[in-house]
């Protein structure tokens, strides 16, 4: 029981630790920041953070590094951290915190369609768990599609009584900074949903390769570890290349230093730790399950403190895909249900098989017969 509790608690924690990440980073970049130099420093700070843990925590078990495992965990933070990140937060800083939480519960559903042609996951349509996941995806995606494309009306639900006016003095004085507004800094709604949608692509991707590096280096601290490195330097090479003004790396703006230390000691290594531990002690659908607690708290957030507006079609877009979300988690939590029941059964014939076998030895050494076993023959 206290281990469901903490289970529940530690989720909950994270779910809100990513809410006030998304949150602040959005403020972070409606101020002026680049988000690729955003990126950059969330992975820098995220390496210092989570490095001791991977030496401390996994001296005495870390596996020998091969050239094979090390090219897989370069592919891993290319795909899992830097193109995954670098998208994220571009679509976030040209949409809404709300937009990009909703559309990142397309990660199961875009995972089960990238997995079915690798064999790492079976289609199995006649089944009713195939039927599920086939189903939850297609939901998923139109829902993203609805989200992406459409708004409708405006849900008048009033203004909140706690606005952030910190945030609209951050907005306001960039726009003054950018010759009165001159420059376009307004979201693009197009650009912002499909970069978010190719994000969830990437992680896909990334979450194909883990399992093969999961499988041949069991260290996972000490993997992350390694993608965080590898990926801070592709991110600052990004950044640069895009964003070369020596005052664009200024972190003296108090916004800017805050979220890009948040994210990447909260929403990397804080983060990763707490769901290992909930993913060694309840499994990995549990941990999935609470994503869309995320799209909650950031949607009452974002209403709260930046005054963000509610459409309709953000609504309708973000329940069609947390139902096709449990869709595809209920479908995959069936398989696995079905998958234990074989092996529970297999290892009850075995055992069964080896009793049957001793009763049958101990009648023929009752009814006076020899036996001869294999450690009783000469050794060569």
């Amino acid at each position: 029981m206290g281990a469901d509790l903490l289970a529940l608690m530690m989720m909950i924690f994270v779910q809100f630790g990513y809410a006030v990440m998304n949150i602040i980073s959005k403020v972070a970049m409606d101020s002026g920041m680049n988000p690729f130099v955003h990126v950059a420093y969330r992975q820098l700070f995220a390496s210092i953070a989570i490095a001791p843990i991977a030496y401390f925590y996994e001296r005495r078990i870390r596996p020998q590094m091969t050239l094979s495992i090390l090219f897989n965990i370069f592919l891993c933070s290319i795909f899992g951290i830097s193109l995954n990140q670098i998208t994220y937060f571009v679509g976030l800083k040209n949409s809404t915190p709300t937009i990009a939480c909703a559309l990142t519960n397309l990660i199961p559903a875009v995972t089960y369609l990238m997995a079915v042609p690798f064999g790492i996951e079976k289609l199995m349509i006649r089944s009713a768990a195939g039927k599920a996941k086939v189903v939850g995806t297609i939901l998923c995606v139109g829902g993203a599609m609805l989200l992406s494309f459409y708004h409708g009306h405006n849900i008048g639900i009033g203004e909140s009584s706690i606005h952030w006016k910190y945030a609209d003095h951050l907005s306001s004085q960039n726009k003054i900074n950018n010759n009165n507004g001159s420059t376009n800094t307004q979201p693009n709604f197009i650009l912002g949903p499909f970069l978010i949608i190719v994000s969830a692509v990437s992680w896909a991707i990334w979450s194909i390769i883990q399992t093969r590096v999961s499988e041949k280096y069991p260290a996972p601290y000490s993997s992350t570890a390694l993608m965080c490195l590898m990926s801070s330097i592709q991110c600052v090479v990004f950044a640069v290349c895009f964003d070369h003004k020596p005052s664009d790396w200024s972190l003296r703006q108090g916004i800017r230093a805050t979220s890009t230390v948040y994210a990447g000691i909260m929403g990397t290594a804080i983060a990763y730790c707490l769901m290992s531990w909930c993913i060694d002690k309840k499994g990995p659908l549990y941990v999935s399950v609470f994503n869309p607690l995320l799209l909650v708290i950031v949607a009452v957030l974002s209403w709260g403190l930046l005054r963000d507006k509610i459409y309709v079609g953000t609504i309708v877009g973000s329940v069609l895909i947390v139902v096709g979300l449990y869709g595809v988690l209920w479908g995959k939590q069936q398989e696995l249900r079905q998958v234990i029941g074989v092996v529970d059964v297999d290892e009850e014939e075995a055992i069964d098989e080896v009793k049957t076998k001793e009763d049958n030895l101990e009648e023929l050494e009752l009814s006076g017969h020899s036996i001869i076993t294999v450690d009783q023959f000469p050794k060569k």
